[in-house]
């Protein structure tokens, strides 16, 4: 015979699964008190995103190559609005540059919370005019530095049983791209990348996962051809406009703060996967 639950249990299960619910949605949710290491965030897609982890209440590091003064201008104002921010200086293709960049927001903000793997970049070449000093440049940059970056961080998000790293790779990983064979093949590694660590590191709490945008009006991407080429690849795109680096920002963010989300390739790409 089949005994139902009491009124009274089944009232304790639905409040105890309420409460289980509200604990875990608070963690995911809530970034404030976090620290994060936003690779390239001098300006473009990395700037926007540093801006709104801020206003969060997360504390960030904006990592940058050369352009200091707009990395500190950030740091600065996110500071005179009452948040924690600092910039780190460094080339994401060397790793004692990755190393030093990792202490210092160590040593600036704390222990590395959530970590965007976001600077990158590579001139626009075809098979034949690609050297081996650019494919090796190109997998350094991409590849590489999201590798190392992740293992520096990775065993303290183990510890304390959090973490957030955010891979940025692109379009071209998948359909081929303009920029060249470097670029789209780096940028595929960091998808194979990602895919481990999402199932490795899933146990620990921690969530993996890429951002692939395509056609983003950054400052780089405008200097990939002239105003005829821009229309030519804007005629490819179905929404019939470039990304916004803001709206991959957003994008960037909704996954940090998705603690259920992980091992996903998220396109921004207006449409034009798969057709």
């Amino acid at each position: 015979m089949e005994v139902m639950p009491s009124a009274s249990l089944a009232l304790d299960l639905t409040t105890a699964f309420r409460t289980i619910g509200a604990m875990n949605e608070n963690d995911v949710l809530n970034l404030n008190g976090r620290v994060a290491l936003v690779t390239g965030a001098s300006r473009g897609i990395g700037y926007e995103v540093a801006q709104r982890l801020a206003t969060e209440g997360v504390a960030v590091a904006l990592g940058y190559l050369s352009s200091k003064d707009e990395a500190e201008g950030l740091a600065g104002r996110i500071r005179e609005s009452g948040g924690r921010a600092i910039s780190v200086g460094g080339d994401v293709s060397q790793a004692d540059d990755l190393k030093r960049m990792v202490d210092s927001t160590r040593d600036g903000l704390g222990e590395i919370d959530i970590l965007v793997s976001n600077a990158g970049g590579a001139k626009r070449l075809t098979l034949d005019e690609v050297t081996l000093e650019d494919w090796e440049d190109a997998i350094n940059t991409h590849a590489r530095a999201a590798f190392l970056l992740s293992q520096m961080v990775v065993p303290g998000m183990r510890e304390r049983k959090w973490g957030r790293i955010i891979l940025l790779s692109s379009l071209a990983a998948i359909n081929g791209g303009v920029a060249g064979p470097h670029y789209s093949a780096t940028k595929a590694a960091v998808i194979g990348l990602m895919r481990y660590m999402a199932r490795a590191f899933a146990p620990d709490n921690i969530t993996v996962n890429v951002v692939a945008p395509a056609f983003t009006m950054t400052d780089a991407f405008s200097r990939m051809g002239d105003e005829r080429e821009l229309e030519r690849i804007k005629g490819l795109i179905p929404l019939g406009r470039f990304g916004r680096a803001a709206e991959i920002a957003d994008l960037t963010v909704a996954a940090i703060r998705n603690g259920f989300l992980t091992g996903q390739t998220l396109l921004a790409d207006g449409g034009i996967h798969p057709h």
